[in-house]
C-alpha cells in the first residue's frame, strides 16, 4: 500500500528512538522520509508501529551509538534514502542506568562519533540537533585547558584524556556532567565542519522532562529530583512536547541564523543553582 506518491522526500534522522525525539519527528516530518536507529530492535518497532499508523513513511535501522562503524553506516544508510536535512540525536544513558565507563562511551564519545559522521551527509541547508541536559550547566572540575582538550582532541583519543581518566571521572554522576559539557562544546567546534556544507548544528539542554529515563532517576536511591522541580523557577517539570516545540524551531528555517549553540530547557532549575536558591552535589 502506498500513502505517499512523492519522489525524493528530504530525510529525517532520529538516533535514539526515545519520547523527546519522537515528538521532534511528529512535528517536522509530515511528507519526508523517516530514519529511525535505536540499539532495540523492541523501542525501533514500538517507534515504527506509533509513526506507520500515523501516516509517516518509516524505515528503522539497528545502531549503536557507542560504535564509530554502526554510526558510520547508519549514516549512509541515511544518504541512501535521499537528501539528509534533519538529524536528530537522543541516545545517552543517565547516571542510575549506566556505569561512568558506559555513560561516556555513549553520551560523549558516541555524540561525537554522530557529529562527526552525519557532518559529513547531512543536505545542503540542512540542520542537525543533539539532545543534551542541563546538567552541562552545572559545577564540575574541568579547567580551561580540559576544556580545550574536549574540544580539540580527534574523536577517537577522546576517552584518553586525562580529565576523563578514573581518577577524575569517580562516579556516574560526574560521568554525565562532564559528558553534557563536552557535548556544548563539541557542537561549538563542529558548527564549522557543518557550516563548510551550509548545515547547522545545535544542542538543547532540557530540565527535568518526565520520560522512562526521568523515572529511573526518581527511583533511584538518594535521587534529588524533588528538590531540584520544587527549587526551580517553574516549580514543575518539562514535558517531551515542549522539547519538540522548541527542536522544531532549530531546525526549521526560523532558526537559520543559529548555529553552535545551546537552549537551556530546564524551568529556571539552573537559575536556582546558579543563584544560590539551590546547592547541587553530583553524586
Amino acid at each position: 500500500m502506498n500513502f505517499d506518491f512523492n519522489e525524493k522526500k528530504p530525510v529525517v534522522v532520529l538516533l535514539g528512538a526515545g519520547s523527546m525525539g519522537m515528538a521532534i519527528v511528529r512535528r517536522i516530518a509530515g511528507g519526508k522520509k523517516v530514519l529511525l536507529g535505536d540499539i532495540s530492535e523492541q523501542n525501533l518497532e514500538k517507534a515504527e508501529n506509533d509513526l506507520k499508523y500515523s501516516g509517516y513513511d518509516v524505515e528503522t535501522c539497528v545502531v549503536d551509538a557507542m560504535n564509530r562503524e554502526s554510526i558510520q553506516a547508519f549514516a549512509q544508510k541515511a544518504a541512501a534514502l535521499g537528501n539528509v536535512m534533519y538529524f536528530i540525536d537522543t541516545a545517552e544513558a543517565s547516571p542510575s542506568q549506566a556505569s561512568p565507563e558506559h555513560i561516556l562511551k555513549l553520551d560523549l564519545l558516541g555524540t561525537a562519533y554522530a557529529l562527526d559522521e552525519f557532518g559529513k551527509v547531512i543536505g545542503e541547508g540542512g540542520a542537525g540537533l543533539i539532545i543534551s541536559s542541563m546538567t552541562g550547566y552545572m559545577p564540575n572540575d574541568l579547567t580551561k585547558e580540559d576544556e580545550l582538550a574536549l574540544v580539540n582532541t580527534p574523536t577517537e583519543s577522546l576517552l584518553s584524556l586525562p580529565c576523563l581518566s578514573s581518577e577524575r571521572i569517580k562516579n556516574s554522576g560526574t560521568a554525565y556532567v562532564v559528558s553534557k559539557r563536552a557535548n556544548h562544546m563539541r557542537v561549538q567546534s563542529a558548527a564549522m565542519t557543518w557550516g563548510k556544507r551550509k548545515a547547522r548544528i545545535n544542542t538543547i539542554s532540557p530540565g527535568i522532562v518526565v520520560t522512562p529515563l526521568a523515572y529511573d532517576e526518581f527511583n533511584s536511591e538518594g535521587n534529588s529530583y524533588q528538590q531540584m522541580i520544587e527549587a526551580s523557577a517553574r516549580q514543575r517539570v518539562g514535558t517531551s512536547d515542549e522539547i519538540a516545540a522548541a527542536g522544531a524551531f532549530l531546525l526549521s528555517d526560523d532558526a537559520a541564523f543559529i548555529t553552535g549553540t545551546d537552549l537551556l530547557i530546564d524551568g529556571g532549575m539552573i537559575a536556582a543553582i546558579n543563584s544560590g536558591k539551590m546547592k547541587m552535589n553530583i553524586r
